[in-house]
């Protein structure tokens, strides 16, 4: 991929600790007209309080070091994901779309002073040390966040692999702070994971909306298919934790599915912004029941895929509500090697809700939660064939002939598998047992 188009389009909810985000396509054109008037008056106070830094600060600070700080407090001012990004961190947000960076593997934004984690990405140090989408970070080692930006809370996390670093995080539900140590490693994102749950019903999961996922994901859906011996039946699509990317990708999944109609729209004040983006004829599942699973974790590009298999009744979405970021940013490099990252528009679903602070809500809510299997009873409950004198059974009205037995039925070795991975299921991911469970009732009732 090139870099050297003057803007680029984004969809993405924070910065992954070693990368901000990915790069989609050119979205925004120079605005063309009159320029408004410079706020002369406004500029003359600025002027004054940098002359006043510079002379009556404790310790001297460089005039480069004074304007870069003044950018970043104008973006930070703005929204909650604009910011700016020196030149090597805009190098590493090139480098990221490769889709492997080094780090702790965890997509961050900004919460009331403190660093809030978004999605933990799967498979990496953060996940398998136990950090959580909603965690927030108050310390990084021994230095206190608050008051911290962004930036600078990402660059202390970043470092050598197999370097430990220490978080202390707050956690709801918890009494007290967390310690939790993670050896930074180099983080190789997997997109797509995917695999049959039973004959006819597989599941994909999406980590994250890269600039090929919607490609893979045709891939590991023909895989599944031969896998399977033939046409799925039902398919679960997994996009809980999964933080956003490329809103390409977003629009490729989501077209994967749908045969027609809107996907989704975005709305800017620059003319180039407006754009709309619109179904293919092509369902590759072939109309085959859909359940999507969410949580608050779910963002931005994966909340596009749910608001339009949801708006065209094409998917039945489950979970948590989703985290409600609706809106676009833009890279808008600089010629001095930075770039910015500035919100310039906010997308819609096809039928017109806005997703920004709302998210998405689930047409079947269903919490996290965990369950076990139950201790069998002591006793075999009492059946009506157990009663004394009890009536036999017919056919069609006639009794039963003396003598007959109802045939005994055992279970292969497969059957017996099944039922294992069923309960393995159950109480290893319980919202996925759900979705399973849907998708069979939904093909029950399509064959009808």
């Amino acid at each position: 991929m090139r870099f050297f188009a003057r803007h680029f389009s984004v969809l993405s909810l924070g910065i992954i600790i070693g990368i901000s985000l990915t790069i989609g396509h050119v979205v925004l054109a120079e605005r063309d007209g009159p320029k408004a008037p410079l706020p002369l008056r406004e500029l003359k106070t600025f002027t004054e309080i940098f002359e006043k830094i510079k002379t009556d600060y404790v310790e001297p600070v460089g005039d480069n070091s004074l304007l870069e700080n003044a950018i970043r407090g104008m973006l930070t001012g703005l929204d909650p994901h604009s910011t700016y990004l020196d030149a090597d961190a805009f190098k590493e947000l090139q480098v990221g779309t490769s889709g492997e960076f080094g780090g702790l593997g965890i997509e961050v934004g900004m919460e009331d002073g403190f660093v809030k984690v978004i999605a933990p990405i799967d498979d990496t140090p953060a996940q398998r040390a136990g950090v959580k989408a909603g965690d927030l970070i108050i310390r990084i080692d021994d230095t206190p966040v608050k008051g911290m930006s962004l930036t600078d809370a990402v660059n202390m996390m970043r470092g050598k692999p197999g370097t430990d670093i220490v978080l202390t995080i707050v956690r709801e539900g918890s009494d007290k702070p967390l310690k939790i140590t993670i050896k930074r490693d180099v983080i190789q994102v997997k997109g797509i994971k995917s695999r049959i749950l039973e004959p006819g019903f597989a599941y994909v999961r999406i980590t994250q909306f890269q600039t090929r996922t919607g490609e893979n994901l045709i891939e590991e859906l023909s895989r599944l298919k031969k896998e399977n011996g033939g046409d799925l039946t039902g398919l679960v699509i997994d996009l809980r934790n999964n933080p956003g990317g490329v809103l390409g990708a977003a629009v490729s999944v989501s077209d994967s599915f749908l045969e027609d109609g809107l996907i989704v729209y975005t709305e800017g004040r620059v003319k180039d912004s407006q754009l709309k983006f619109k179904a293919t004829p092509t369902d590759v599942v072939n109309g085959a029941p859909l359940v999507v699973l969410v949580n608050s974790g779910s963002a931005s590009a994966s909340e596009i895929v749910a608001g339009a298999l949801q708006d065209h009744k094409r998917a039945i979405i489950m979970g948590e509500r989703t985290f409600g970021k609706g809106s676009v940013q833009t890279i808008l490099p600089m010629n001095n090697g930075s770039a910015l990252k500035l919100t310039t528009a906010r997308y819609y679903t096809p039928s017109g809700r806005s997703i920004q602070a709302e998210g998405i809500v689930p047409d079947i809510e269903l919490a996290n939660v965990s369950v076990s299997q139950a201790e069998a009873p002591a006793f075999d409950q009492i059946k009506e064939a157990d009663l004394t004198r009890h009536l036999e059974g017919g056919t069609n009205g006639e009794p039963k002939k003396n003598g007959e037995t109802k045939p005994e039925v055992k279970s292969d070795a497969g059957e017996e598998k099944k039922e294992v991975k069923e309960e393995d299921l159950a109480t290893s991911d319980y919202q996925l047992y759900q979705a399973l469970n849907m998708l069979k009732g939904l093909a029950i009732l399509s064959k009808k």
